[in-house]
């Protein structure tokens, strides 16, 4: 199986950007069958502060609350 890791920094200053790692994994890896894991640093790693996820919402994709439902629906690693 191919394997994939996503790293990404970007947080709550830019949602689209914050969210597009996640749409990525579920919906483009996962979905594909690759063995895919996201690696969150810097300001990407406010976005599981309570309630956060909550109100990020990107242009042109779902909601950063309904990708981290869909990421742990598929059992896809996040590490902080």
């Amino acid at each position: 199986m191919p394997k994939l890791a996503i790293v990404s920094s970007t947080g709550l200053s830019d949602p689209t950007r914050a969210s597009i790692p996640f749409h990525i994994a579920v919906n483009g890896a996962a979905a594909a069958d690759v063995d895919v894991v996201l690696l969150l640093a810097g300001d990407a790693t406010g976005l599981f502060a309570d309630g956060v996820a909550d109100g990020v919402t990107g242009v042109g994709i779902p909601a950063l609350s309904v990708l981290l439902a869909k990421c742990a629906e598929a059992r896809i690693p996040i590490h902080l």
